[in-house]
């Protein structure tokens, strides 16, 4: 068993308000529940300004043909992995655009060989499986700040040139020394001591929607604040994009319909058509030269 010290991290210490948690009723354990998780939005506002350097940083490597990469282990992993997942149907990016990886594979399987967080050399052998180039943003995210496997993979980052991001719960973190971006919310200890899946995982999450949904707006996957660059994949999406083309230009449904078809299915382009009163080629002229961006291609 390797040697690990948590003494004095913030995620490992015991919470006073929760100490009698094990006679609490339901009511008891949820009231306080959400009354901690109340402190999380503050805590993730103290650090703002080290959030939008992160998404600077990725907004750079997207520009240059690189790619968001999340690393972590167990809960940090997850949330990385389910970030990663949820861009492509969301901002029409492709598949591998964002990445997540997770000790021991990408995949959000529970089974998966857990002692692989120990081990900073398996991060680099992940990394090697997807071609890690210094046009690439790293995100280690750890609630501890130390966990091995992502410590090594920002290592290795580093290495390469790549731009790195560090979200940890603890000041001071292993991980925030390494990365460029440094990220520390402090969120106090959890009710169920230890268990960062809580209070921890949410600042995380919160911080990882941030990341992605700027970084994705910065490179022209939205316009005004609609989701033009929408994938179709069921009946609630098609609807969804109809809506938008309305939304964004106030055209009826039908007439709607019958662009969006005419753009191939294109939110984007159906929007640059109607605003522009241009043909589809056109349009696809004016997003190919605002490199995406609706309102160059409208200007």
């Amino acid at each position: 068993m390797a040697d690990v010290n948590l003494t004095g991290m913030t995620t490992e210490t015991r919470n006073e308000a929760s100490s009698d948690l094990d006679i609490m009723t339901s009511l008891e354990i949820v009231t306080l529940m959400n009354s901690e998780d109340s402190k999380i939005a503050a805590a993730v506002g103290a650090q703002l300004p080290e959030i939008a350097r992160a998404v600077d940083l990725c907004v750079d490597s997207l520009e240059k043909g690189g790619r968001i990469i999340y690393i972590g282990a167990g809960t940090s992993g997850r949330l990385g992995a389910i970030d990663a997942a949820e861009c492509p149907p969301t901002f029409g990016v492709a598949p591998g655009t964002v990445v997540g990886l997770i000790a021991g594979g990408q995949s959000i399987d529970i089974s998966l060989s857990a002692d692989r967080e120990d081990s900073p050399q398996c991060a680099v052998e992940d990394f090697s499986g997807i071609a890690l180039n210094n046009r690439d943003t790293v995100v280690g995210v750890a609630a501890s700040g130390r966990t091995p496997y992502v410590v090594g993979g920002l290592e290795y980052a580093n290495s390469l040139g790549c731009h790195t991001v560090a979200i940890a719960c603890n000041k001071g973190s292993a991980i925030g020394k390494l990365a460029d971006s440094a990220i520390e919310v402090i969120v106090g200890p959890e009710v169920l001591t230890g268990s960062t899946r809580l209070k921890a995982g949410t600042s995380q999450k919160m911080i990882l929607n941030m990341i992605s949904t700027a970084s994705m707006v910065r490179t022209g996957k939205c316009y005004r604040n609609l989701m033009v660059d929408v994938v179709q994949t069921n009946a609630k999406l098609e609807a969804r994009a109809v809506r938008i083309l309305m939304e964004a230009t106030g055209i009826p449904e039908d007439e709607a319909t019958s662009v969006l078809k005419k753009a191939g299915g294109s939110v984007k382009k159906a929007v640059v058509m109607v605003l522009s009163s241009c043909s589809p080629e056109e349009a696809e002229e004016r997003l190919e030269a605002s490199k995406g961006h609706v309102r160059e291609a409208l200007g």
